[in-house]
């Protein structure tokens, strides 16, 4: 299921960072957006762990911002990607529970019906692993991500969240995210606020 999520996630990623993304001037200098949701894993002891999620986005990254982060990414992996993120102005925040970490990266691609949101944070959100919150650091796993799909009016069902990732382009120039945790992050009953 996890493989699944994944390749679902990939698509979407690379929908969204690898092709020019669909959003208006106007939608890009529109008010501040606030999503919430619940975040929720289950450790490989069957363990449930659910979590509200606040994602406020208060400023959509530029074209030209994100050609400039993918180029850092490709050319020097995270440490040169979080170099251009310390460059940029901050996208937003995410909290998990009482956690708020800034993001440095919000993209939206339309969907027809409805778009997929992408945030990035420079730093992990937390490590989340054996079934515990933060869990020890793990060297390379320096970036937070969120993926989640919405409806005209803001609703979705189906989103994934990293606390603690990595990021990095393959050879044939898809994004690849690895999650810190062995266990997956869902998002479900994504509404904007």
């Amino acid at each position: 299921m996890k493989k699944t999520a994944t390749v679902f996630l990939l698509a979407a990623v690379v929908l969204v960072l690898m092709t020019t993304m669909i959003v208006s001037r106007a939608q890009a200098q529109s008010a501040p957006e606030t999503f919430t949701a619940t975040a929720s894993a289950k450790t490989a002891a069957g363990v449930s762990v659910t979590a509200p999620v606040v994602i406020s986005i208060t400023r959509w990254t530029t074209d030209a911002e994100r050609t400039t982060a993918l180029a850092a990414l490709k050319s020097g992996g995270n440490a040169a990607l979080k170099k251009t993120f310390d460059t940029m102005p901050e996208a937003g925040t995410i909290q998990i529970g009482e956690k708020k970490t800034a993001l440095k990266f919000a993209g939206a691609l339309s969907t027809g019906s409805g778009r997929v949101v992408t945030v990035v944070a420079s730093q992990p959100i937390l490590y989340l692993g054996a079934g515990l919150p933060e869990s020890k650091v793990k060297a390379g796993f320096e970036l937070g991500y969120a993926m989640f799909v919405v409806d005209a009016a803001g609703k979705g069902s189906a989103g994934d969240l990293a606390p603690a990732a990595t990021l990095k382009i393959d050879a044939n120039g898809a994004l690849v995210v690895q999650d810190y945790g062995a266990e997956a992050v869902r998002l479900t009953g994504i509404s904007k606020k």
